[in-house]
């Protein structure tokens, strides 16, 4: 038998330690627990979520191999099998693609982890997990800031496990600082995704629905961007619809922040972004989780 506790266990623990007011019914359909929780015991009842979540992780490794071998995999079909002719669109070759590719990757795959978030969503909700959790005395919050921290972290995994790889086929960091920066804003904008497939986790179905939606949107978006390859090659429909798109501007953020270049306006546009899914889904998201049958 295991000496770590379980995920049940830590849970409990962190309830026992801070208890919900006893006048308030279990399970109510109207129970407003983020508000009678005070915010110490929020925070205690997120950090024994996080800790459940990835015991869960450990109990189950195979659910990290998309955050493992999705930077791989992308990292080195691109380069190998398109680095040499759209980096000579570029002015340079293969060399000038990896500096081009791997910053749109960041964008690129902070997509592709937020959307597990709404498939392992509507997952605990169809076994009964989440029944499970509305019915102790823990914010309602709570469930959902542990589940974006862990794919968080989930996420600056697949990023180091990108960078690593984009330096072994010959990516060099120009500014060090930006870097870091570059990583911040992929995470920040990466979170506000998440509100968006956790709200459509909780909407659809199936598992099998979460990830059919999430692929009519990520493809229009990741294709019809500055990820793969500059956009002025392309119609000029499809290059308006990139200088709107989100993950241009989080794209071209990273390479300016990374490799050089200009940087300020792509910077805003997706502070902006990332700023206006928050306000308007994650509202929405609480309140669907808290109102689902």
């Amino acid at each position: 038998m295991s000496a770590h506790p379980s995920p049940t266990t830590t849970l409990n623990e962190a309830l026992r330690a801070a208890p919900l007011d006893a006048t308030t019914p279990l399970g109510s359909p109207g129970l407003k627990a983020d508000a009678r929780i005070p915010l110490r015991s929020h925070l205690r009842h997120t950090g024994a979520l996080v800790r459940r979540n990835l015991l869960w992780i450990r109990q189950d490794p195979e659910s990290m191999f998309d955050a493992i071998l999705f930077p791989v995999i992308f990292t080195l079909l691109f380069v190998y099998v398109f680095g040499g002719s759209i980096g000579q669109s570029l002015g340079g070759g293969q060399q000038q693609y990896v500096q081009y590719i791997v910053p749109g990757l960041m964008a690129m795959m902070g997509m592709n982890l937020a959307m597990s978030v709404g498939t392992g969503f509507n997952q605990d909700f169809n076994s009964g997990v989440m029944d499970r959790f509305r019915s102790l005395p823990i914010g309602r919050g709570s469930v959902l800031f542990a589940k974006i921290a862990v794919e968080l972290l989930r996420m600056l995994i697949a990023t180091t496990i990108l960078l690593v790889v984009g330096v072994l086929v010959g990516f060099e960091v120009e500014n060090w600082p930006g870097l870091f920066a570059a990583v911040g804003l992929s995470a920040v904008f990466g979170s506000a995704l998440m509100w968006v497939f956790i709200t459509l986790g909780v909407m659809m179905k199936s598992a099998q629905s979460v990830q059919a939606m999430g692929f009519l949107v990520m493809m229009p978006l990741q294709f019809g961007s500055s990820i793969f390859a500059p956009p002025g090659t392309m119609p000029g429909w499809l290059r308006t619809f990139t200088q709107y798109n989100p993950l241009s501007a989080l794209a071209d953020s990273a390479r300016g922040l990374m490799v050089g270049g200009p940087v300020a306006h792509s910077l805003w546009v997706s502070l902006a972004w990332s700023a206006a899914l928050t306000v308007v889904m994650a509202p929405v998201a609480i309140h669907k989780f808290r109102t689902k049958n």
